[in-house]
């Protein structure tokens, strides 16, 4: 008997992951598990705990960087539909963990509320950006939210308030569990004044990073009062290509991906960036992105 007896309807095996992640880059996982409800997310925690079995989350796939031998293990991708619903309680909202978050957050300025306005720009989904804390020079993610349904490592629900949520830069004390829900903390803004910041860090985001070629976001974390891309470009890597993984002439910190790439292209030129840059200015650089 299989171990995902029970589950076969929400299981697949040996699913390619390529076109479930923004670098379009990657070899298969063994599983991948869409649950359609808390339930089964609880039962499958638990029985990847039993079976000893890997397990990963999947969002939008903003964020991570699948080997190019793919995934000995389990992913799970929760449903959009079941856990993807947008619910307004003025001032706040509450989304689920598969909400794309560029969605949530034009939803929430078309009705005039204040307080993710922000992250526009940050690719990922709702539960990815509150593993990660995602955010930028205009703010992190957790400054808005208020408490987060969950699913822990042990496949027990849970419910945690501000005083149970431990966020810092690019991390947060969610990282080994399964997000389901949050809520966020917002307020009625002026229209026009939110709309032109909306559009104002948009416009930035746009005008400054590589939007149109595949990549992952910021490839590594901003070192303590340094920023990773002027040591790169400092570095003299702006533009360094390996293969088709190529070092980004808009914003150092991004690598791109052309269509020949492979996934190890992009992993020796980020190991190359990381030696290039200890051995200038005696920095290690930590990777933001989520290798698999």
């Amino acid at each position: 008997m299989k171990w995902y007896h029970g589950f076969e309807a929400i299981t697949e095996e040996n699913v390619s992951l390529r076109e479930r992640t923004w670098y379009r880059l990657g070899g298969p996982a063994r599983y991948l598990c869409r649950p359609i409800s808390v339930e089964q997310v609880r039962e499958l925690v638990q029985r990847c705990r039993q079976e000893q079995l890997p397990l990963k989350v999947l969002g939008v796939g903003a964020n991570v960087l699948v080997r190019d031998e793919g995934f000995e293990g389990v992913v799970i991708q929760l449903d959009k539909q079941a856990f993807g619903q947008v619910h307004f309680e003025p001032p706040g909202v509450r989304a689920g963990a598969s909400t794309d978050l560029t969605d949530l957050i034009r939803l929430t300025v078309h009705r005039n509320l204040a307080g993710l306005e922000f992250l526009a720009g940050i690719p990922g989904s709702v539960g990815g950006a509150l593993r990660m804390n995602a955010g930028g020079k205009f703010g992190e993610i957790s400054q808005s939210v208020v408490s987060v349904r969950l699913i822990d490592e042990a496949g027990r629900p849970a419910e945690w308030d501000r005083r149970q949520l431990i966020f810092s830069y690019r991390h947060s004390n969610l990282a080994n569990t399964i997000v389901l829900e949050a809520t966020f903390e917002l307020h009625t803004a002026d229209a026009e004044l939110l709309n032109h910041r909306y559009r104002e860090i948009w416009d930035y985001k746009k005008a400054t990073q590589p939007f149109t070629r595949n990549n992952a976001g910021c490839t590594f974390k901003n070192p303590p009062g340094l920023f990773a891309g002027q040591l790169i470009e400092r570095a003299g890597l702006k533009g360094m290509s390996i293969g088709g993984a190529t070092v980004s002439p808009m914003h150092a910190n991004f690598i791109t991906a052309d269509p020949q790439t492979t996934s190890a292209d992009i992993l020796t030129l980020i190991d190359h960036i990381q030696h290039q840059v200890h051995d200038k200015f005696d920095v290690r650089l930590e990777t933001e992105i989520d290798v698999w």
